[in-house]
This record gives structure tokens, sequence and C-alpha cells, in this order.
């Protein structure tokens, strides 16, 4: 039982960290030909390029949110308290 969890677990945080990366690729490599942020050459871009580099970014940060909260609950709300009833537990030794 605890297998199949673990492989979920794992497939969960690899699709995160794919769409991850396809979004950092489609904004930085892809979309409107630039290689790295657009600074002062955006005037000369059309709107529709900035737009849809803007959208991958927003996906992008919203696949980072994600991961950020899933991890948190999975992996720092169980070690924490762990860690608290480690430290209860010695007390109650002493």
């Amino acid at each position: 039982m605890k297998n199949w969890r673990r492989i979920l677990h794992w497939l969960i945080i690899l699709n995160f960290l794919a769409e991850i990366i396809y979004g950092m690729y489609m904004v930085f490599f892809v979309v409107g030909g630039s290689r790295w942020p657009l600074m002062a050459t955006e005037v000369d871009i059309p709107i529709d390029v900035i737009l849809r580099r803007r959208l991958y970014a927003i996906e992008a940060w919203v696949a980072i949110a994600g991961l950020s909260i899933y991890l948190g609950i999975t992996e720092m709300i169980p070690w924490k308290f762990k860690k608290s009833n480690d430290c209860l537990s010695n007390q109650e030794n002493d």
C-alpha cells in the first residue's frame, strides 16, 4: 500500500517540475524568439507575443506555488510534527 503512494507522490512532484521547466522554456526560449527577459526591447515586440509570454510565466508561477504548497503539506508538516513529538517524548523521559 505504501509503495503506490510513494510512486504517486513522486509522479505529482515530477509533474510539477515538468510544468515549471516547460513554462520557463516557453517564456525564455520559444515565445518571442528571445533568450532572456525582454527589458528595453519590449517596445519593439508585438503585444500578442508579450501577452503569450506573460501567460506562460503565470503558468510557471502557478506550478511553482503548487509544488511549494504540496511539498509543505506532504513533507514539511509531517517533519515538524515528528520533530515536536520527539522533543515531547525526550522531555517526558527526563
